[in-house]
């Protein structure tokens, strides 16, 4: 056994411990036990460093295969790292463009802004004049944002897969792990690390953003600067602004962060139910308020998809959600594949309307409760969840969670109602729908006028 492959135990097995003691060996409720494995299981990836942070990120981008408990745990990964000396990212971009970073850029600054596991970023300065994609004039001296892949990163990865996957194999002994499919979530991870490592990517998917909200005047990414782009370097315009945290000085500075706030909710429903697809590494960190009032989103690392045909059944829930109506949830959750009996739907509209009562029913409305809830239920009564049904569940509570770090109070279901209301009108009104379901529509006339 390596020395990797001994941590990795050592570390697994320090935090089941931990566990074991936390839920007095059992003894706790099952929804409490969940939490407290959960909490561990995350602390044991923030030890092991970047595949299984990763491999958190996808658990928590997963509610159709694992706990709620665990889903949104994950999402409080904490991916820094200490950060690299600059002689090593000197090399790395040397290596890609033939020339050091003095050479390319004006006033790179040798100490980094940020560390995490697969890359750190450096400020820097826009050696010459340059016109965005977008026709956007940069002028030499423009602040830079350069991010760049730490050396090896991918062998080292790559070996800890090979580790993760062999523990996917111990883990499948236990039938009460087997129906996670963990080994689905290791290959998932695979492909996304390969797409992650190369920075093009992330370029390419954070320029076609910037294109899909070019009508928005509220939303902005950015800069693309493609000439020092390569796998391992990213190079944007820096973007002056504070984070979600920091809405208190933003609105001293004339920021209108309320309502950016409560915006920015709008905005990413219209991505996960018109345009198909979504930021899914929300965080802090992740969207800026500008000093003119955007909303500016960054690090495309990872992005979440939804079905074309899942997207009006999606919209359903979301109304049927935002005014408490479990009924229309459930009914609109079938063609997402959530599967209820016809001898069980009674019951499990019982408990979805009284967790709405509790949950929604109150001011602010607490989104994160719901979703944990309902999940839950979902797990009690042994439903499949869906990943598009988990996916709308996830959006919600990322709005919500995104929306509360500018102000506690705020409810996002206020942006949600009228947005998602009309969405729905729009769909109904598809003449497309519409000839669909004349059939339906005569048969119930005649029935009606005959009588």
């Amino acid at each position: 056994m390596s020395a990797r492959s001994r941590k990795i135990s050592f570390v697994f097995t320090k935090h089941l411990l931990n566990a074991l003691t936390r839920t007095r060996f059992g003894l706790m409720d099952a929804a409490q036990k969940r939490v407290i494995r959960a909490e561990e299981l995350r602390l044991a990836f923030e030890e092991l460093g970047p595949a299984f942070i990763k491999l958190g990120q996808l658990i928590s981008l997963r509610p159709d295969m694992f706990p709620a408990e665990y889903v949104f745990e994950m999402e409080s990964l904490r991916d820094a790292v200490p950060a690299l000396p600059y002689k090593a990212i000197a090399e790395v971009i040397e290596k890609d463009f033939g020339k050091s970073p003095d050479e390319l850029f004006v006033d790179f600054e040798r100490e980094p802004i940020g560390s995490a596991s697969i890359a750190q970023v450096h400020r820097a300065k826009l050696h010459e004049p340059y016109t965005t994609i977008f026709g956007e004039e940069l002028d030499a001296g423009t602040p830079l944002a350069i991010k760049v892949v730490r050396p090896h990163t991918k062998e080292t990865i790559e070996a800890d897969l090979e580790i993760a996957a062999r523990w996917v194999d111990r883990l499948n002994w236990f039938d009460s792990l087997r129906r996670f499919n963990v080994g689905l979530i290791v290959e998932e991870l695979s492909e996304s690390l390969q797409r992650e490592c190369d920075l093009r990517n992330e370029a390419r998917i954070s320029d076609e953003f910037a294109f899909e909200y070019r009508a928005w005047p509220r939303v902005t990414t950015a800069p693309m600067i493609w000439p020092y782009i390569s796998p391992n370097v990213l190079t944007m315009g820096f973007v002056e602004g504070y984070h979600l945290t920091e809405a208190e000085q933003a609105e001293a500075a004339g920021v209108d962060a309320r309502y950016l706030a409560l915006h920015g909710a709008e905005v990413f429903m219209r991505q996960v139910l018109e345009l198909g697809y979504f930021h899914a590494d929300l965080h802090q960190s992740n969207m800026i308020l500008t000093p003119d009032s955007r909303i500016c989103y960054i690090d495309f690392g990872i992005l979440g998809n939804v079905a074309a045909e899942h997207r009006e059944a999606i919209t359903q829930v979301l109304v049927a959600t935002v005014y408490g109506d479990a009924k229309r949830a459930i009914k609109y959750s079938a063609p997402l594949g959530l599967v209820i009996t016809p001898e069980r739907q009674p019951i499990v509209e019982q408990k979805v309307a009284e967790l709405m009562s509790r949950t929604l029913g109150a001011t602010p409305r607490d989104i994160r409760g719901f979703a944990i809830g309902f999940l839950g239920i979902m797990n009690d009564e042994r439903v499949s969840v869906p990943r598009g049904f988990g996916l709308l569940i996830k959006a919600l509570v990322t709005v919500e969670g995104c929306a509360q770090m500018v102000y506690p109070d705020i409810d996002v279901t206020v942006a949600a109602k009228p947005y998602a209301t009309k969405l729905v009108a729009r769909q109904m009104m598809n003449p497309a729908r519409l000839y669909q379901r004349l059939p339906d529509a005569l048969d119930a006339f005649l029935e009606e006028l005959v009588g």
